[in-house]
Formats: structure tokens, C-alpha cells, sequence
């Protein structure tokens, strides 16, 4: 299937007005059951992204603007995401039948271990799920719902992230604060817990540090910044076009307050998925990335529905 480029592109540089009394935070029901999950107000506006004293994939740092958008109070957990990997599932936490068009959107083939790690389940952030699976959580909700929600492009995480901040963290530069914001290796012992339980930053989004680490939609190129030295980025995007690697930002509970940062960069990796047994590899799940889950955003002005189909139906890579 060839998917047009700009399509893709266009849906993140969408920059208007909305009403003050329209842009709140809001709960998202999704419909025919009884889910639901929070939504926080994502101001527009300029910030420098990147880290002067970071690693090279940070840098220039440079400035960035950025149209409002909502983003998830907390990371996607296995309440919201196991409905849509287990269509049983579904129809239990349903009020009805699942209506055909939510039953049409394709599903992650079952995973063959228990992908929670024994970690726990009940509001536990979701997660291994590859790029493309996350993408398509995000088509089973637009059916659902009928709102566009994605993922985020890795400067508006990052603009979320600081939230008006510009230290190493959202809190200040002192990693020893930690503690209070952040599930990560000094004190996760080495498994995910319940979102929210930290403090959130400065625009009400928990967990941004640490608990799992979060896709971004971008392709995850080492020199993308470069391009920008001296100049403003209007909603940039590094439209993927390759199976590895794409961004990954926040940090997780197996990683050091290093990889906690604002701007630290992770890129996705094939080894991810080296004990998978099938030929071809999974499109849907890393057995070895345990550490790795999502977060929505939905922008304030929807793409078009050409925009919207072109993101949700490019077709997944092989892995071999």
C-alpha cells in the first residue's frame, strides 16, 4: 500500500485556535463498555529542546513550536489496552455486542507468554507492544470513539514532558529528587507499578519519568536536530519509513536517572525480539522490551479522514 507522505506529515502541523471553556481536561468513555481514561490540556507554544550537556542525539539544542493538543494524564494501562488484544475480553467488559466495525479492526495475534511479566495488571502501565501494535490501539479507540488519537511526535513529548521546565527534569536538575516523580532503577524494584502514584509535572501528566518508557511516532534519527540549528521547528516529525528504530522517550524502571532526562533519546532494537520463535518475527510484541509502553494525544483541530486512515493503515514491515 503506498501511502502519501504528506498525509502523514500534515496531521502534525495543524495550528489553531480553540476556546478557552473547549480546552479543559476531559474523561474519554469508550463506547459499549465501561472504560474510560483522562485527558489533560497540552498548551501551544515555543521551547529549546535537546540538552546542551546531553548526549550527541541531543543536540544543537534548538527551538521548537508547538501547536496545543491533549495528552493521557497517565501512560495507556492493561484496563484500557487488554480489550482490545483479547476480543473475549471485550465482549465481557461490554454492554452489548461488539459492534462490527470495532470487531473489523485488526487485532495483535495472542502473545505465547504472559506479556504483564508478572508484574501486575490493574492499573500497571501496558506494554511490549511494538510500534505498529501501539498504532493500531490507537485505530481500535478512533472506532470506538470516534476521536483521533495517536501517538506523539517526540517534540511534543518532550514540550509536555518539561512543562514550561527548562532543567534535566520537569522538577529542577537535582536527579536526587527522583524519588517523588519517578518509578526508575533505585526504586522500582525492577518491575512497573500502578500510574500515578508520583507527582505529576507542572500540566497534570504522571509518570512521565520513568514506570515504562513511551513511544513516540518518530523514526529515530541520531542527527535529526541538526536541520534545525539556528532556526524555529514548526511541529516536527521524522516520518518513520523503516521498521528500526524509532524514538522512545521517558525512561523506565529498569533505567538510571541518566535515561530519565527531559531530552535522553532511545532508539527501538531488534533484539527486542531475538527469542521470538516465529518466522516472521511478531508485528505485534517485543518478549524482550518489558520496559516499553505508550501514551495517547489527540490534537486540538482532527485531520482530515484521508489523514486519519493514512496513519492508521500503513501497513506493517516484515521482521525476519
Amino acid at each position: 500500500m503506498s501511502v502519501n507522505p504528506f498525509l502523514l506529515t500534515s496531521i502534525f502541523l495543524l495550528n489553531v485556535a480553540v476556546a478557552q471553556e473547549d480546552f479543559k481536561p476531559y474523561t474519554q468513555k469508550i463506547d459499549g463498555t465501561e472504560l474510560s481514561f483522562t485527558m489533560q490540556p497540552i498548551p501551544g507554544g515555543e521551547f529549546a529542546m535537546g540538552s546542551a550537556n546531553g548526549n550527541p542525539d541531543e543536540q544543537p539544542v534548538h527551538q521548537v513550536e508547538i501547536a496545543p493538543f491533549w495528552m493521557g494524564t497517565y501512560e495507556v494501562t492493561w484496563d484500557i489496552y487488554e480489550p482490545f488484544v483479547y476480543k473475549d475480553l471485550e465482549v465481557t467488559r461490554s454492554s452489548g455486542d461488539v459492534r462490527p466495525e470495532v470487531d473489523a479492526v485488526t487485532r495483535p495475534t495472542k502473545p505465547y507468554l504472559d506479556m504483564t511479566f508478572g508484574m501486575g495488571k490493574e492499573g500497571h502501565p501496558a506494554l511490549a507492544m511494538t510500534h505498529y501494535n501501539a498504532i493500531q490501539f490507537c485505530k481500535w479507540l478512533y472506532v470506538h470513539t470516534g476521536v483521533f488519537y495517536r501517538l506523539p511526535t517526540e517534540a511534543e513529548w518532550e514540550y509536555a514532558c518539561r512543562a514550561g521546565s527548562t532543567t534535566t527534569y520537569y522538577f529542577g536538575d537535582d536527579a536526587s529528587a527522583l524519588d517523588d516523580h519517578a518509578w526508575y532503577a533505585a526504586n522500582s524494584d525492577g518491575k512497573t507499578h500502578e500510574v500515578g502514584l508520583k507527582e505529576p509535572n507542572a500540566w497534570g501528566l504522571y509518570d512521565m519519568h520513568g514506570n515504562v518508557a513511551e513511544w513516540t511516532y518518530d523514526q529515530y534519527i541520531p542527527d535529526f536536530y541538526q536541520q534545525f540549528d539556528g532556526v524555529t521547528a514548526n511541529n516536527p516529525v521524522a516520518v518513520p519509513d523503516k521498521l528500526y528504530p524509532h524514538s522512545i522517550r521517558g525512561g523506565s524502571f529498569v533505567d538510571g536517572a541518566a535515561e530519565l532526562r527531559d531530552a535522553a533519546r532511545l532508539p527501538s532494537d531488534p533484539s527486542w525480539k531475538q527469542l521470538d520463535p516465529q518466522i516472521p518475527k511478531s508485528n505485534w510484541w517485543f518478549p524482550e522490551a518489558p520496559f516499553i509502553g505508550l501514551r495517547l494525544v489527540r490534537p486540538v483541530n482532527p485531520p482530515s479522514e484521508a489523514e486519519i486512515q493514512a496513519y492508521f493503515d500503513r501497513p506493517p514491515i516484515e521482521d525476519y
